[in-house]
């Protein structure tokens, strides 16, 4: 399949058909840590700011809401 064309005061302008996306290591791991920590049952805001902190233990605030820590206070215990 060609990429899209659209014309342009007469010119051709070619459009490209996909984009490289680029992620950094530390981006990789902050959006695998925030999955983590959604799957446990924080919630999506909440578990992104605590992701990105690489200071708190992921496996202590699993464990915590595992052990039936409710999520907000875990983040309070965490921070």
């Amino acid at each position: 399949m060609a990429p899209r064309t659209e014309s342009v005061s007469g010119d051709t302008l070619r459009m490209p058909a996909t984009y490289d996306i680029v992620e950094t290591e530390t981006e990789r791991v902050e959006r695998w840590r925030t999955s983590e920590l959604m799957r446990v049952g924080f919630p999506g805001d909440d578990a992104v700011a605590l992701a990105a902190r690489l200071d708190v233990d992921l496996h202590e605030a699993i464990e915590l809401v595992q052990r039936g820590c409710p999520p907000g206070l875990a983040i309070r215990i965490l921070s």
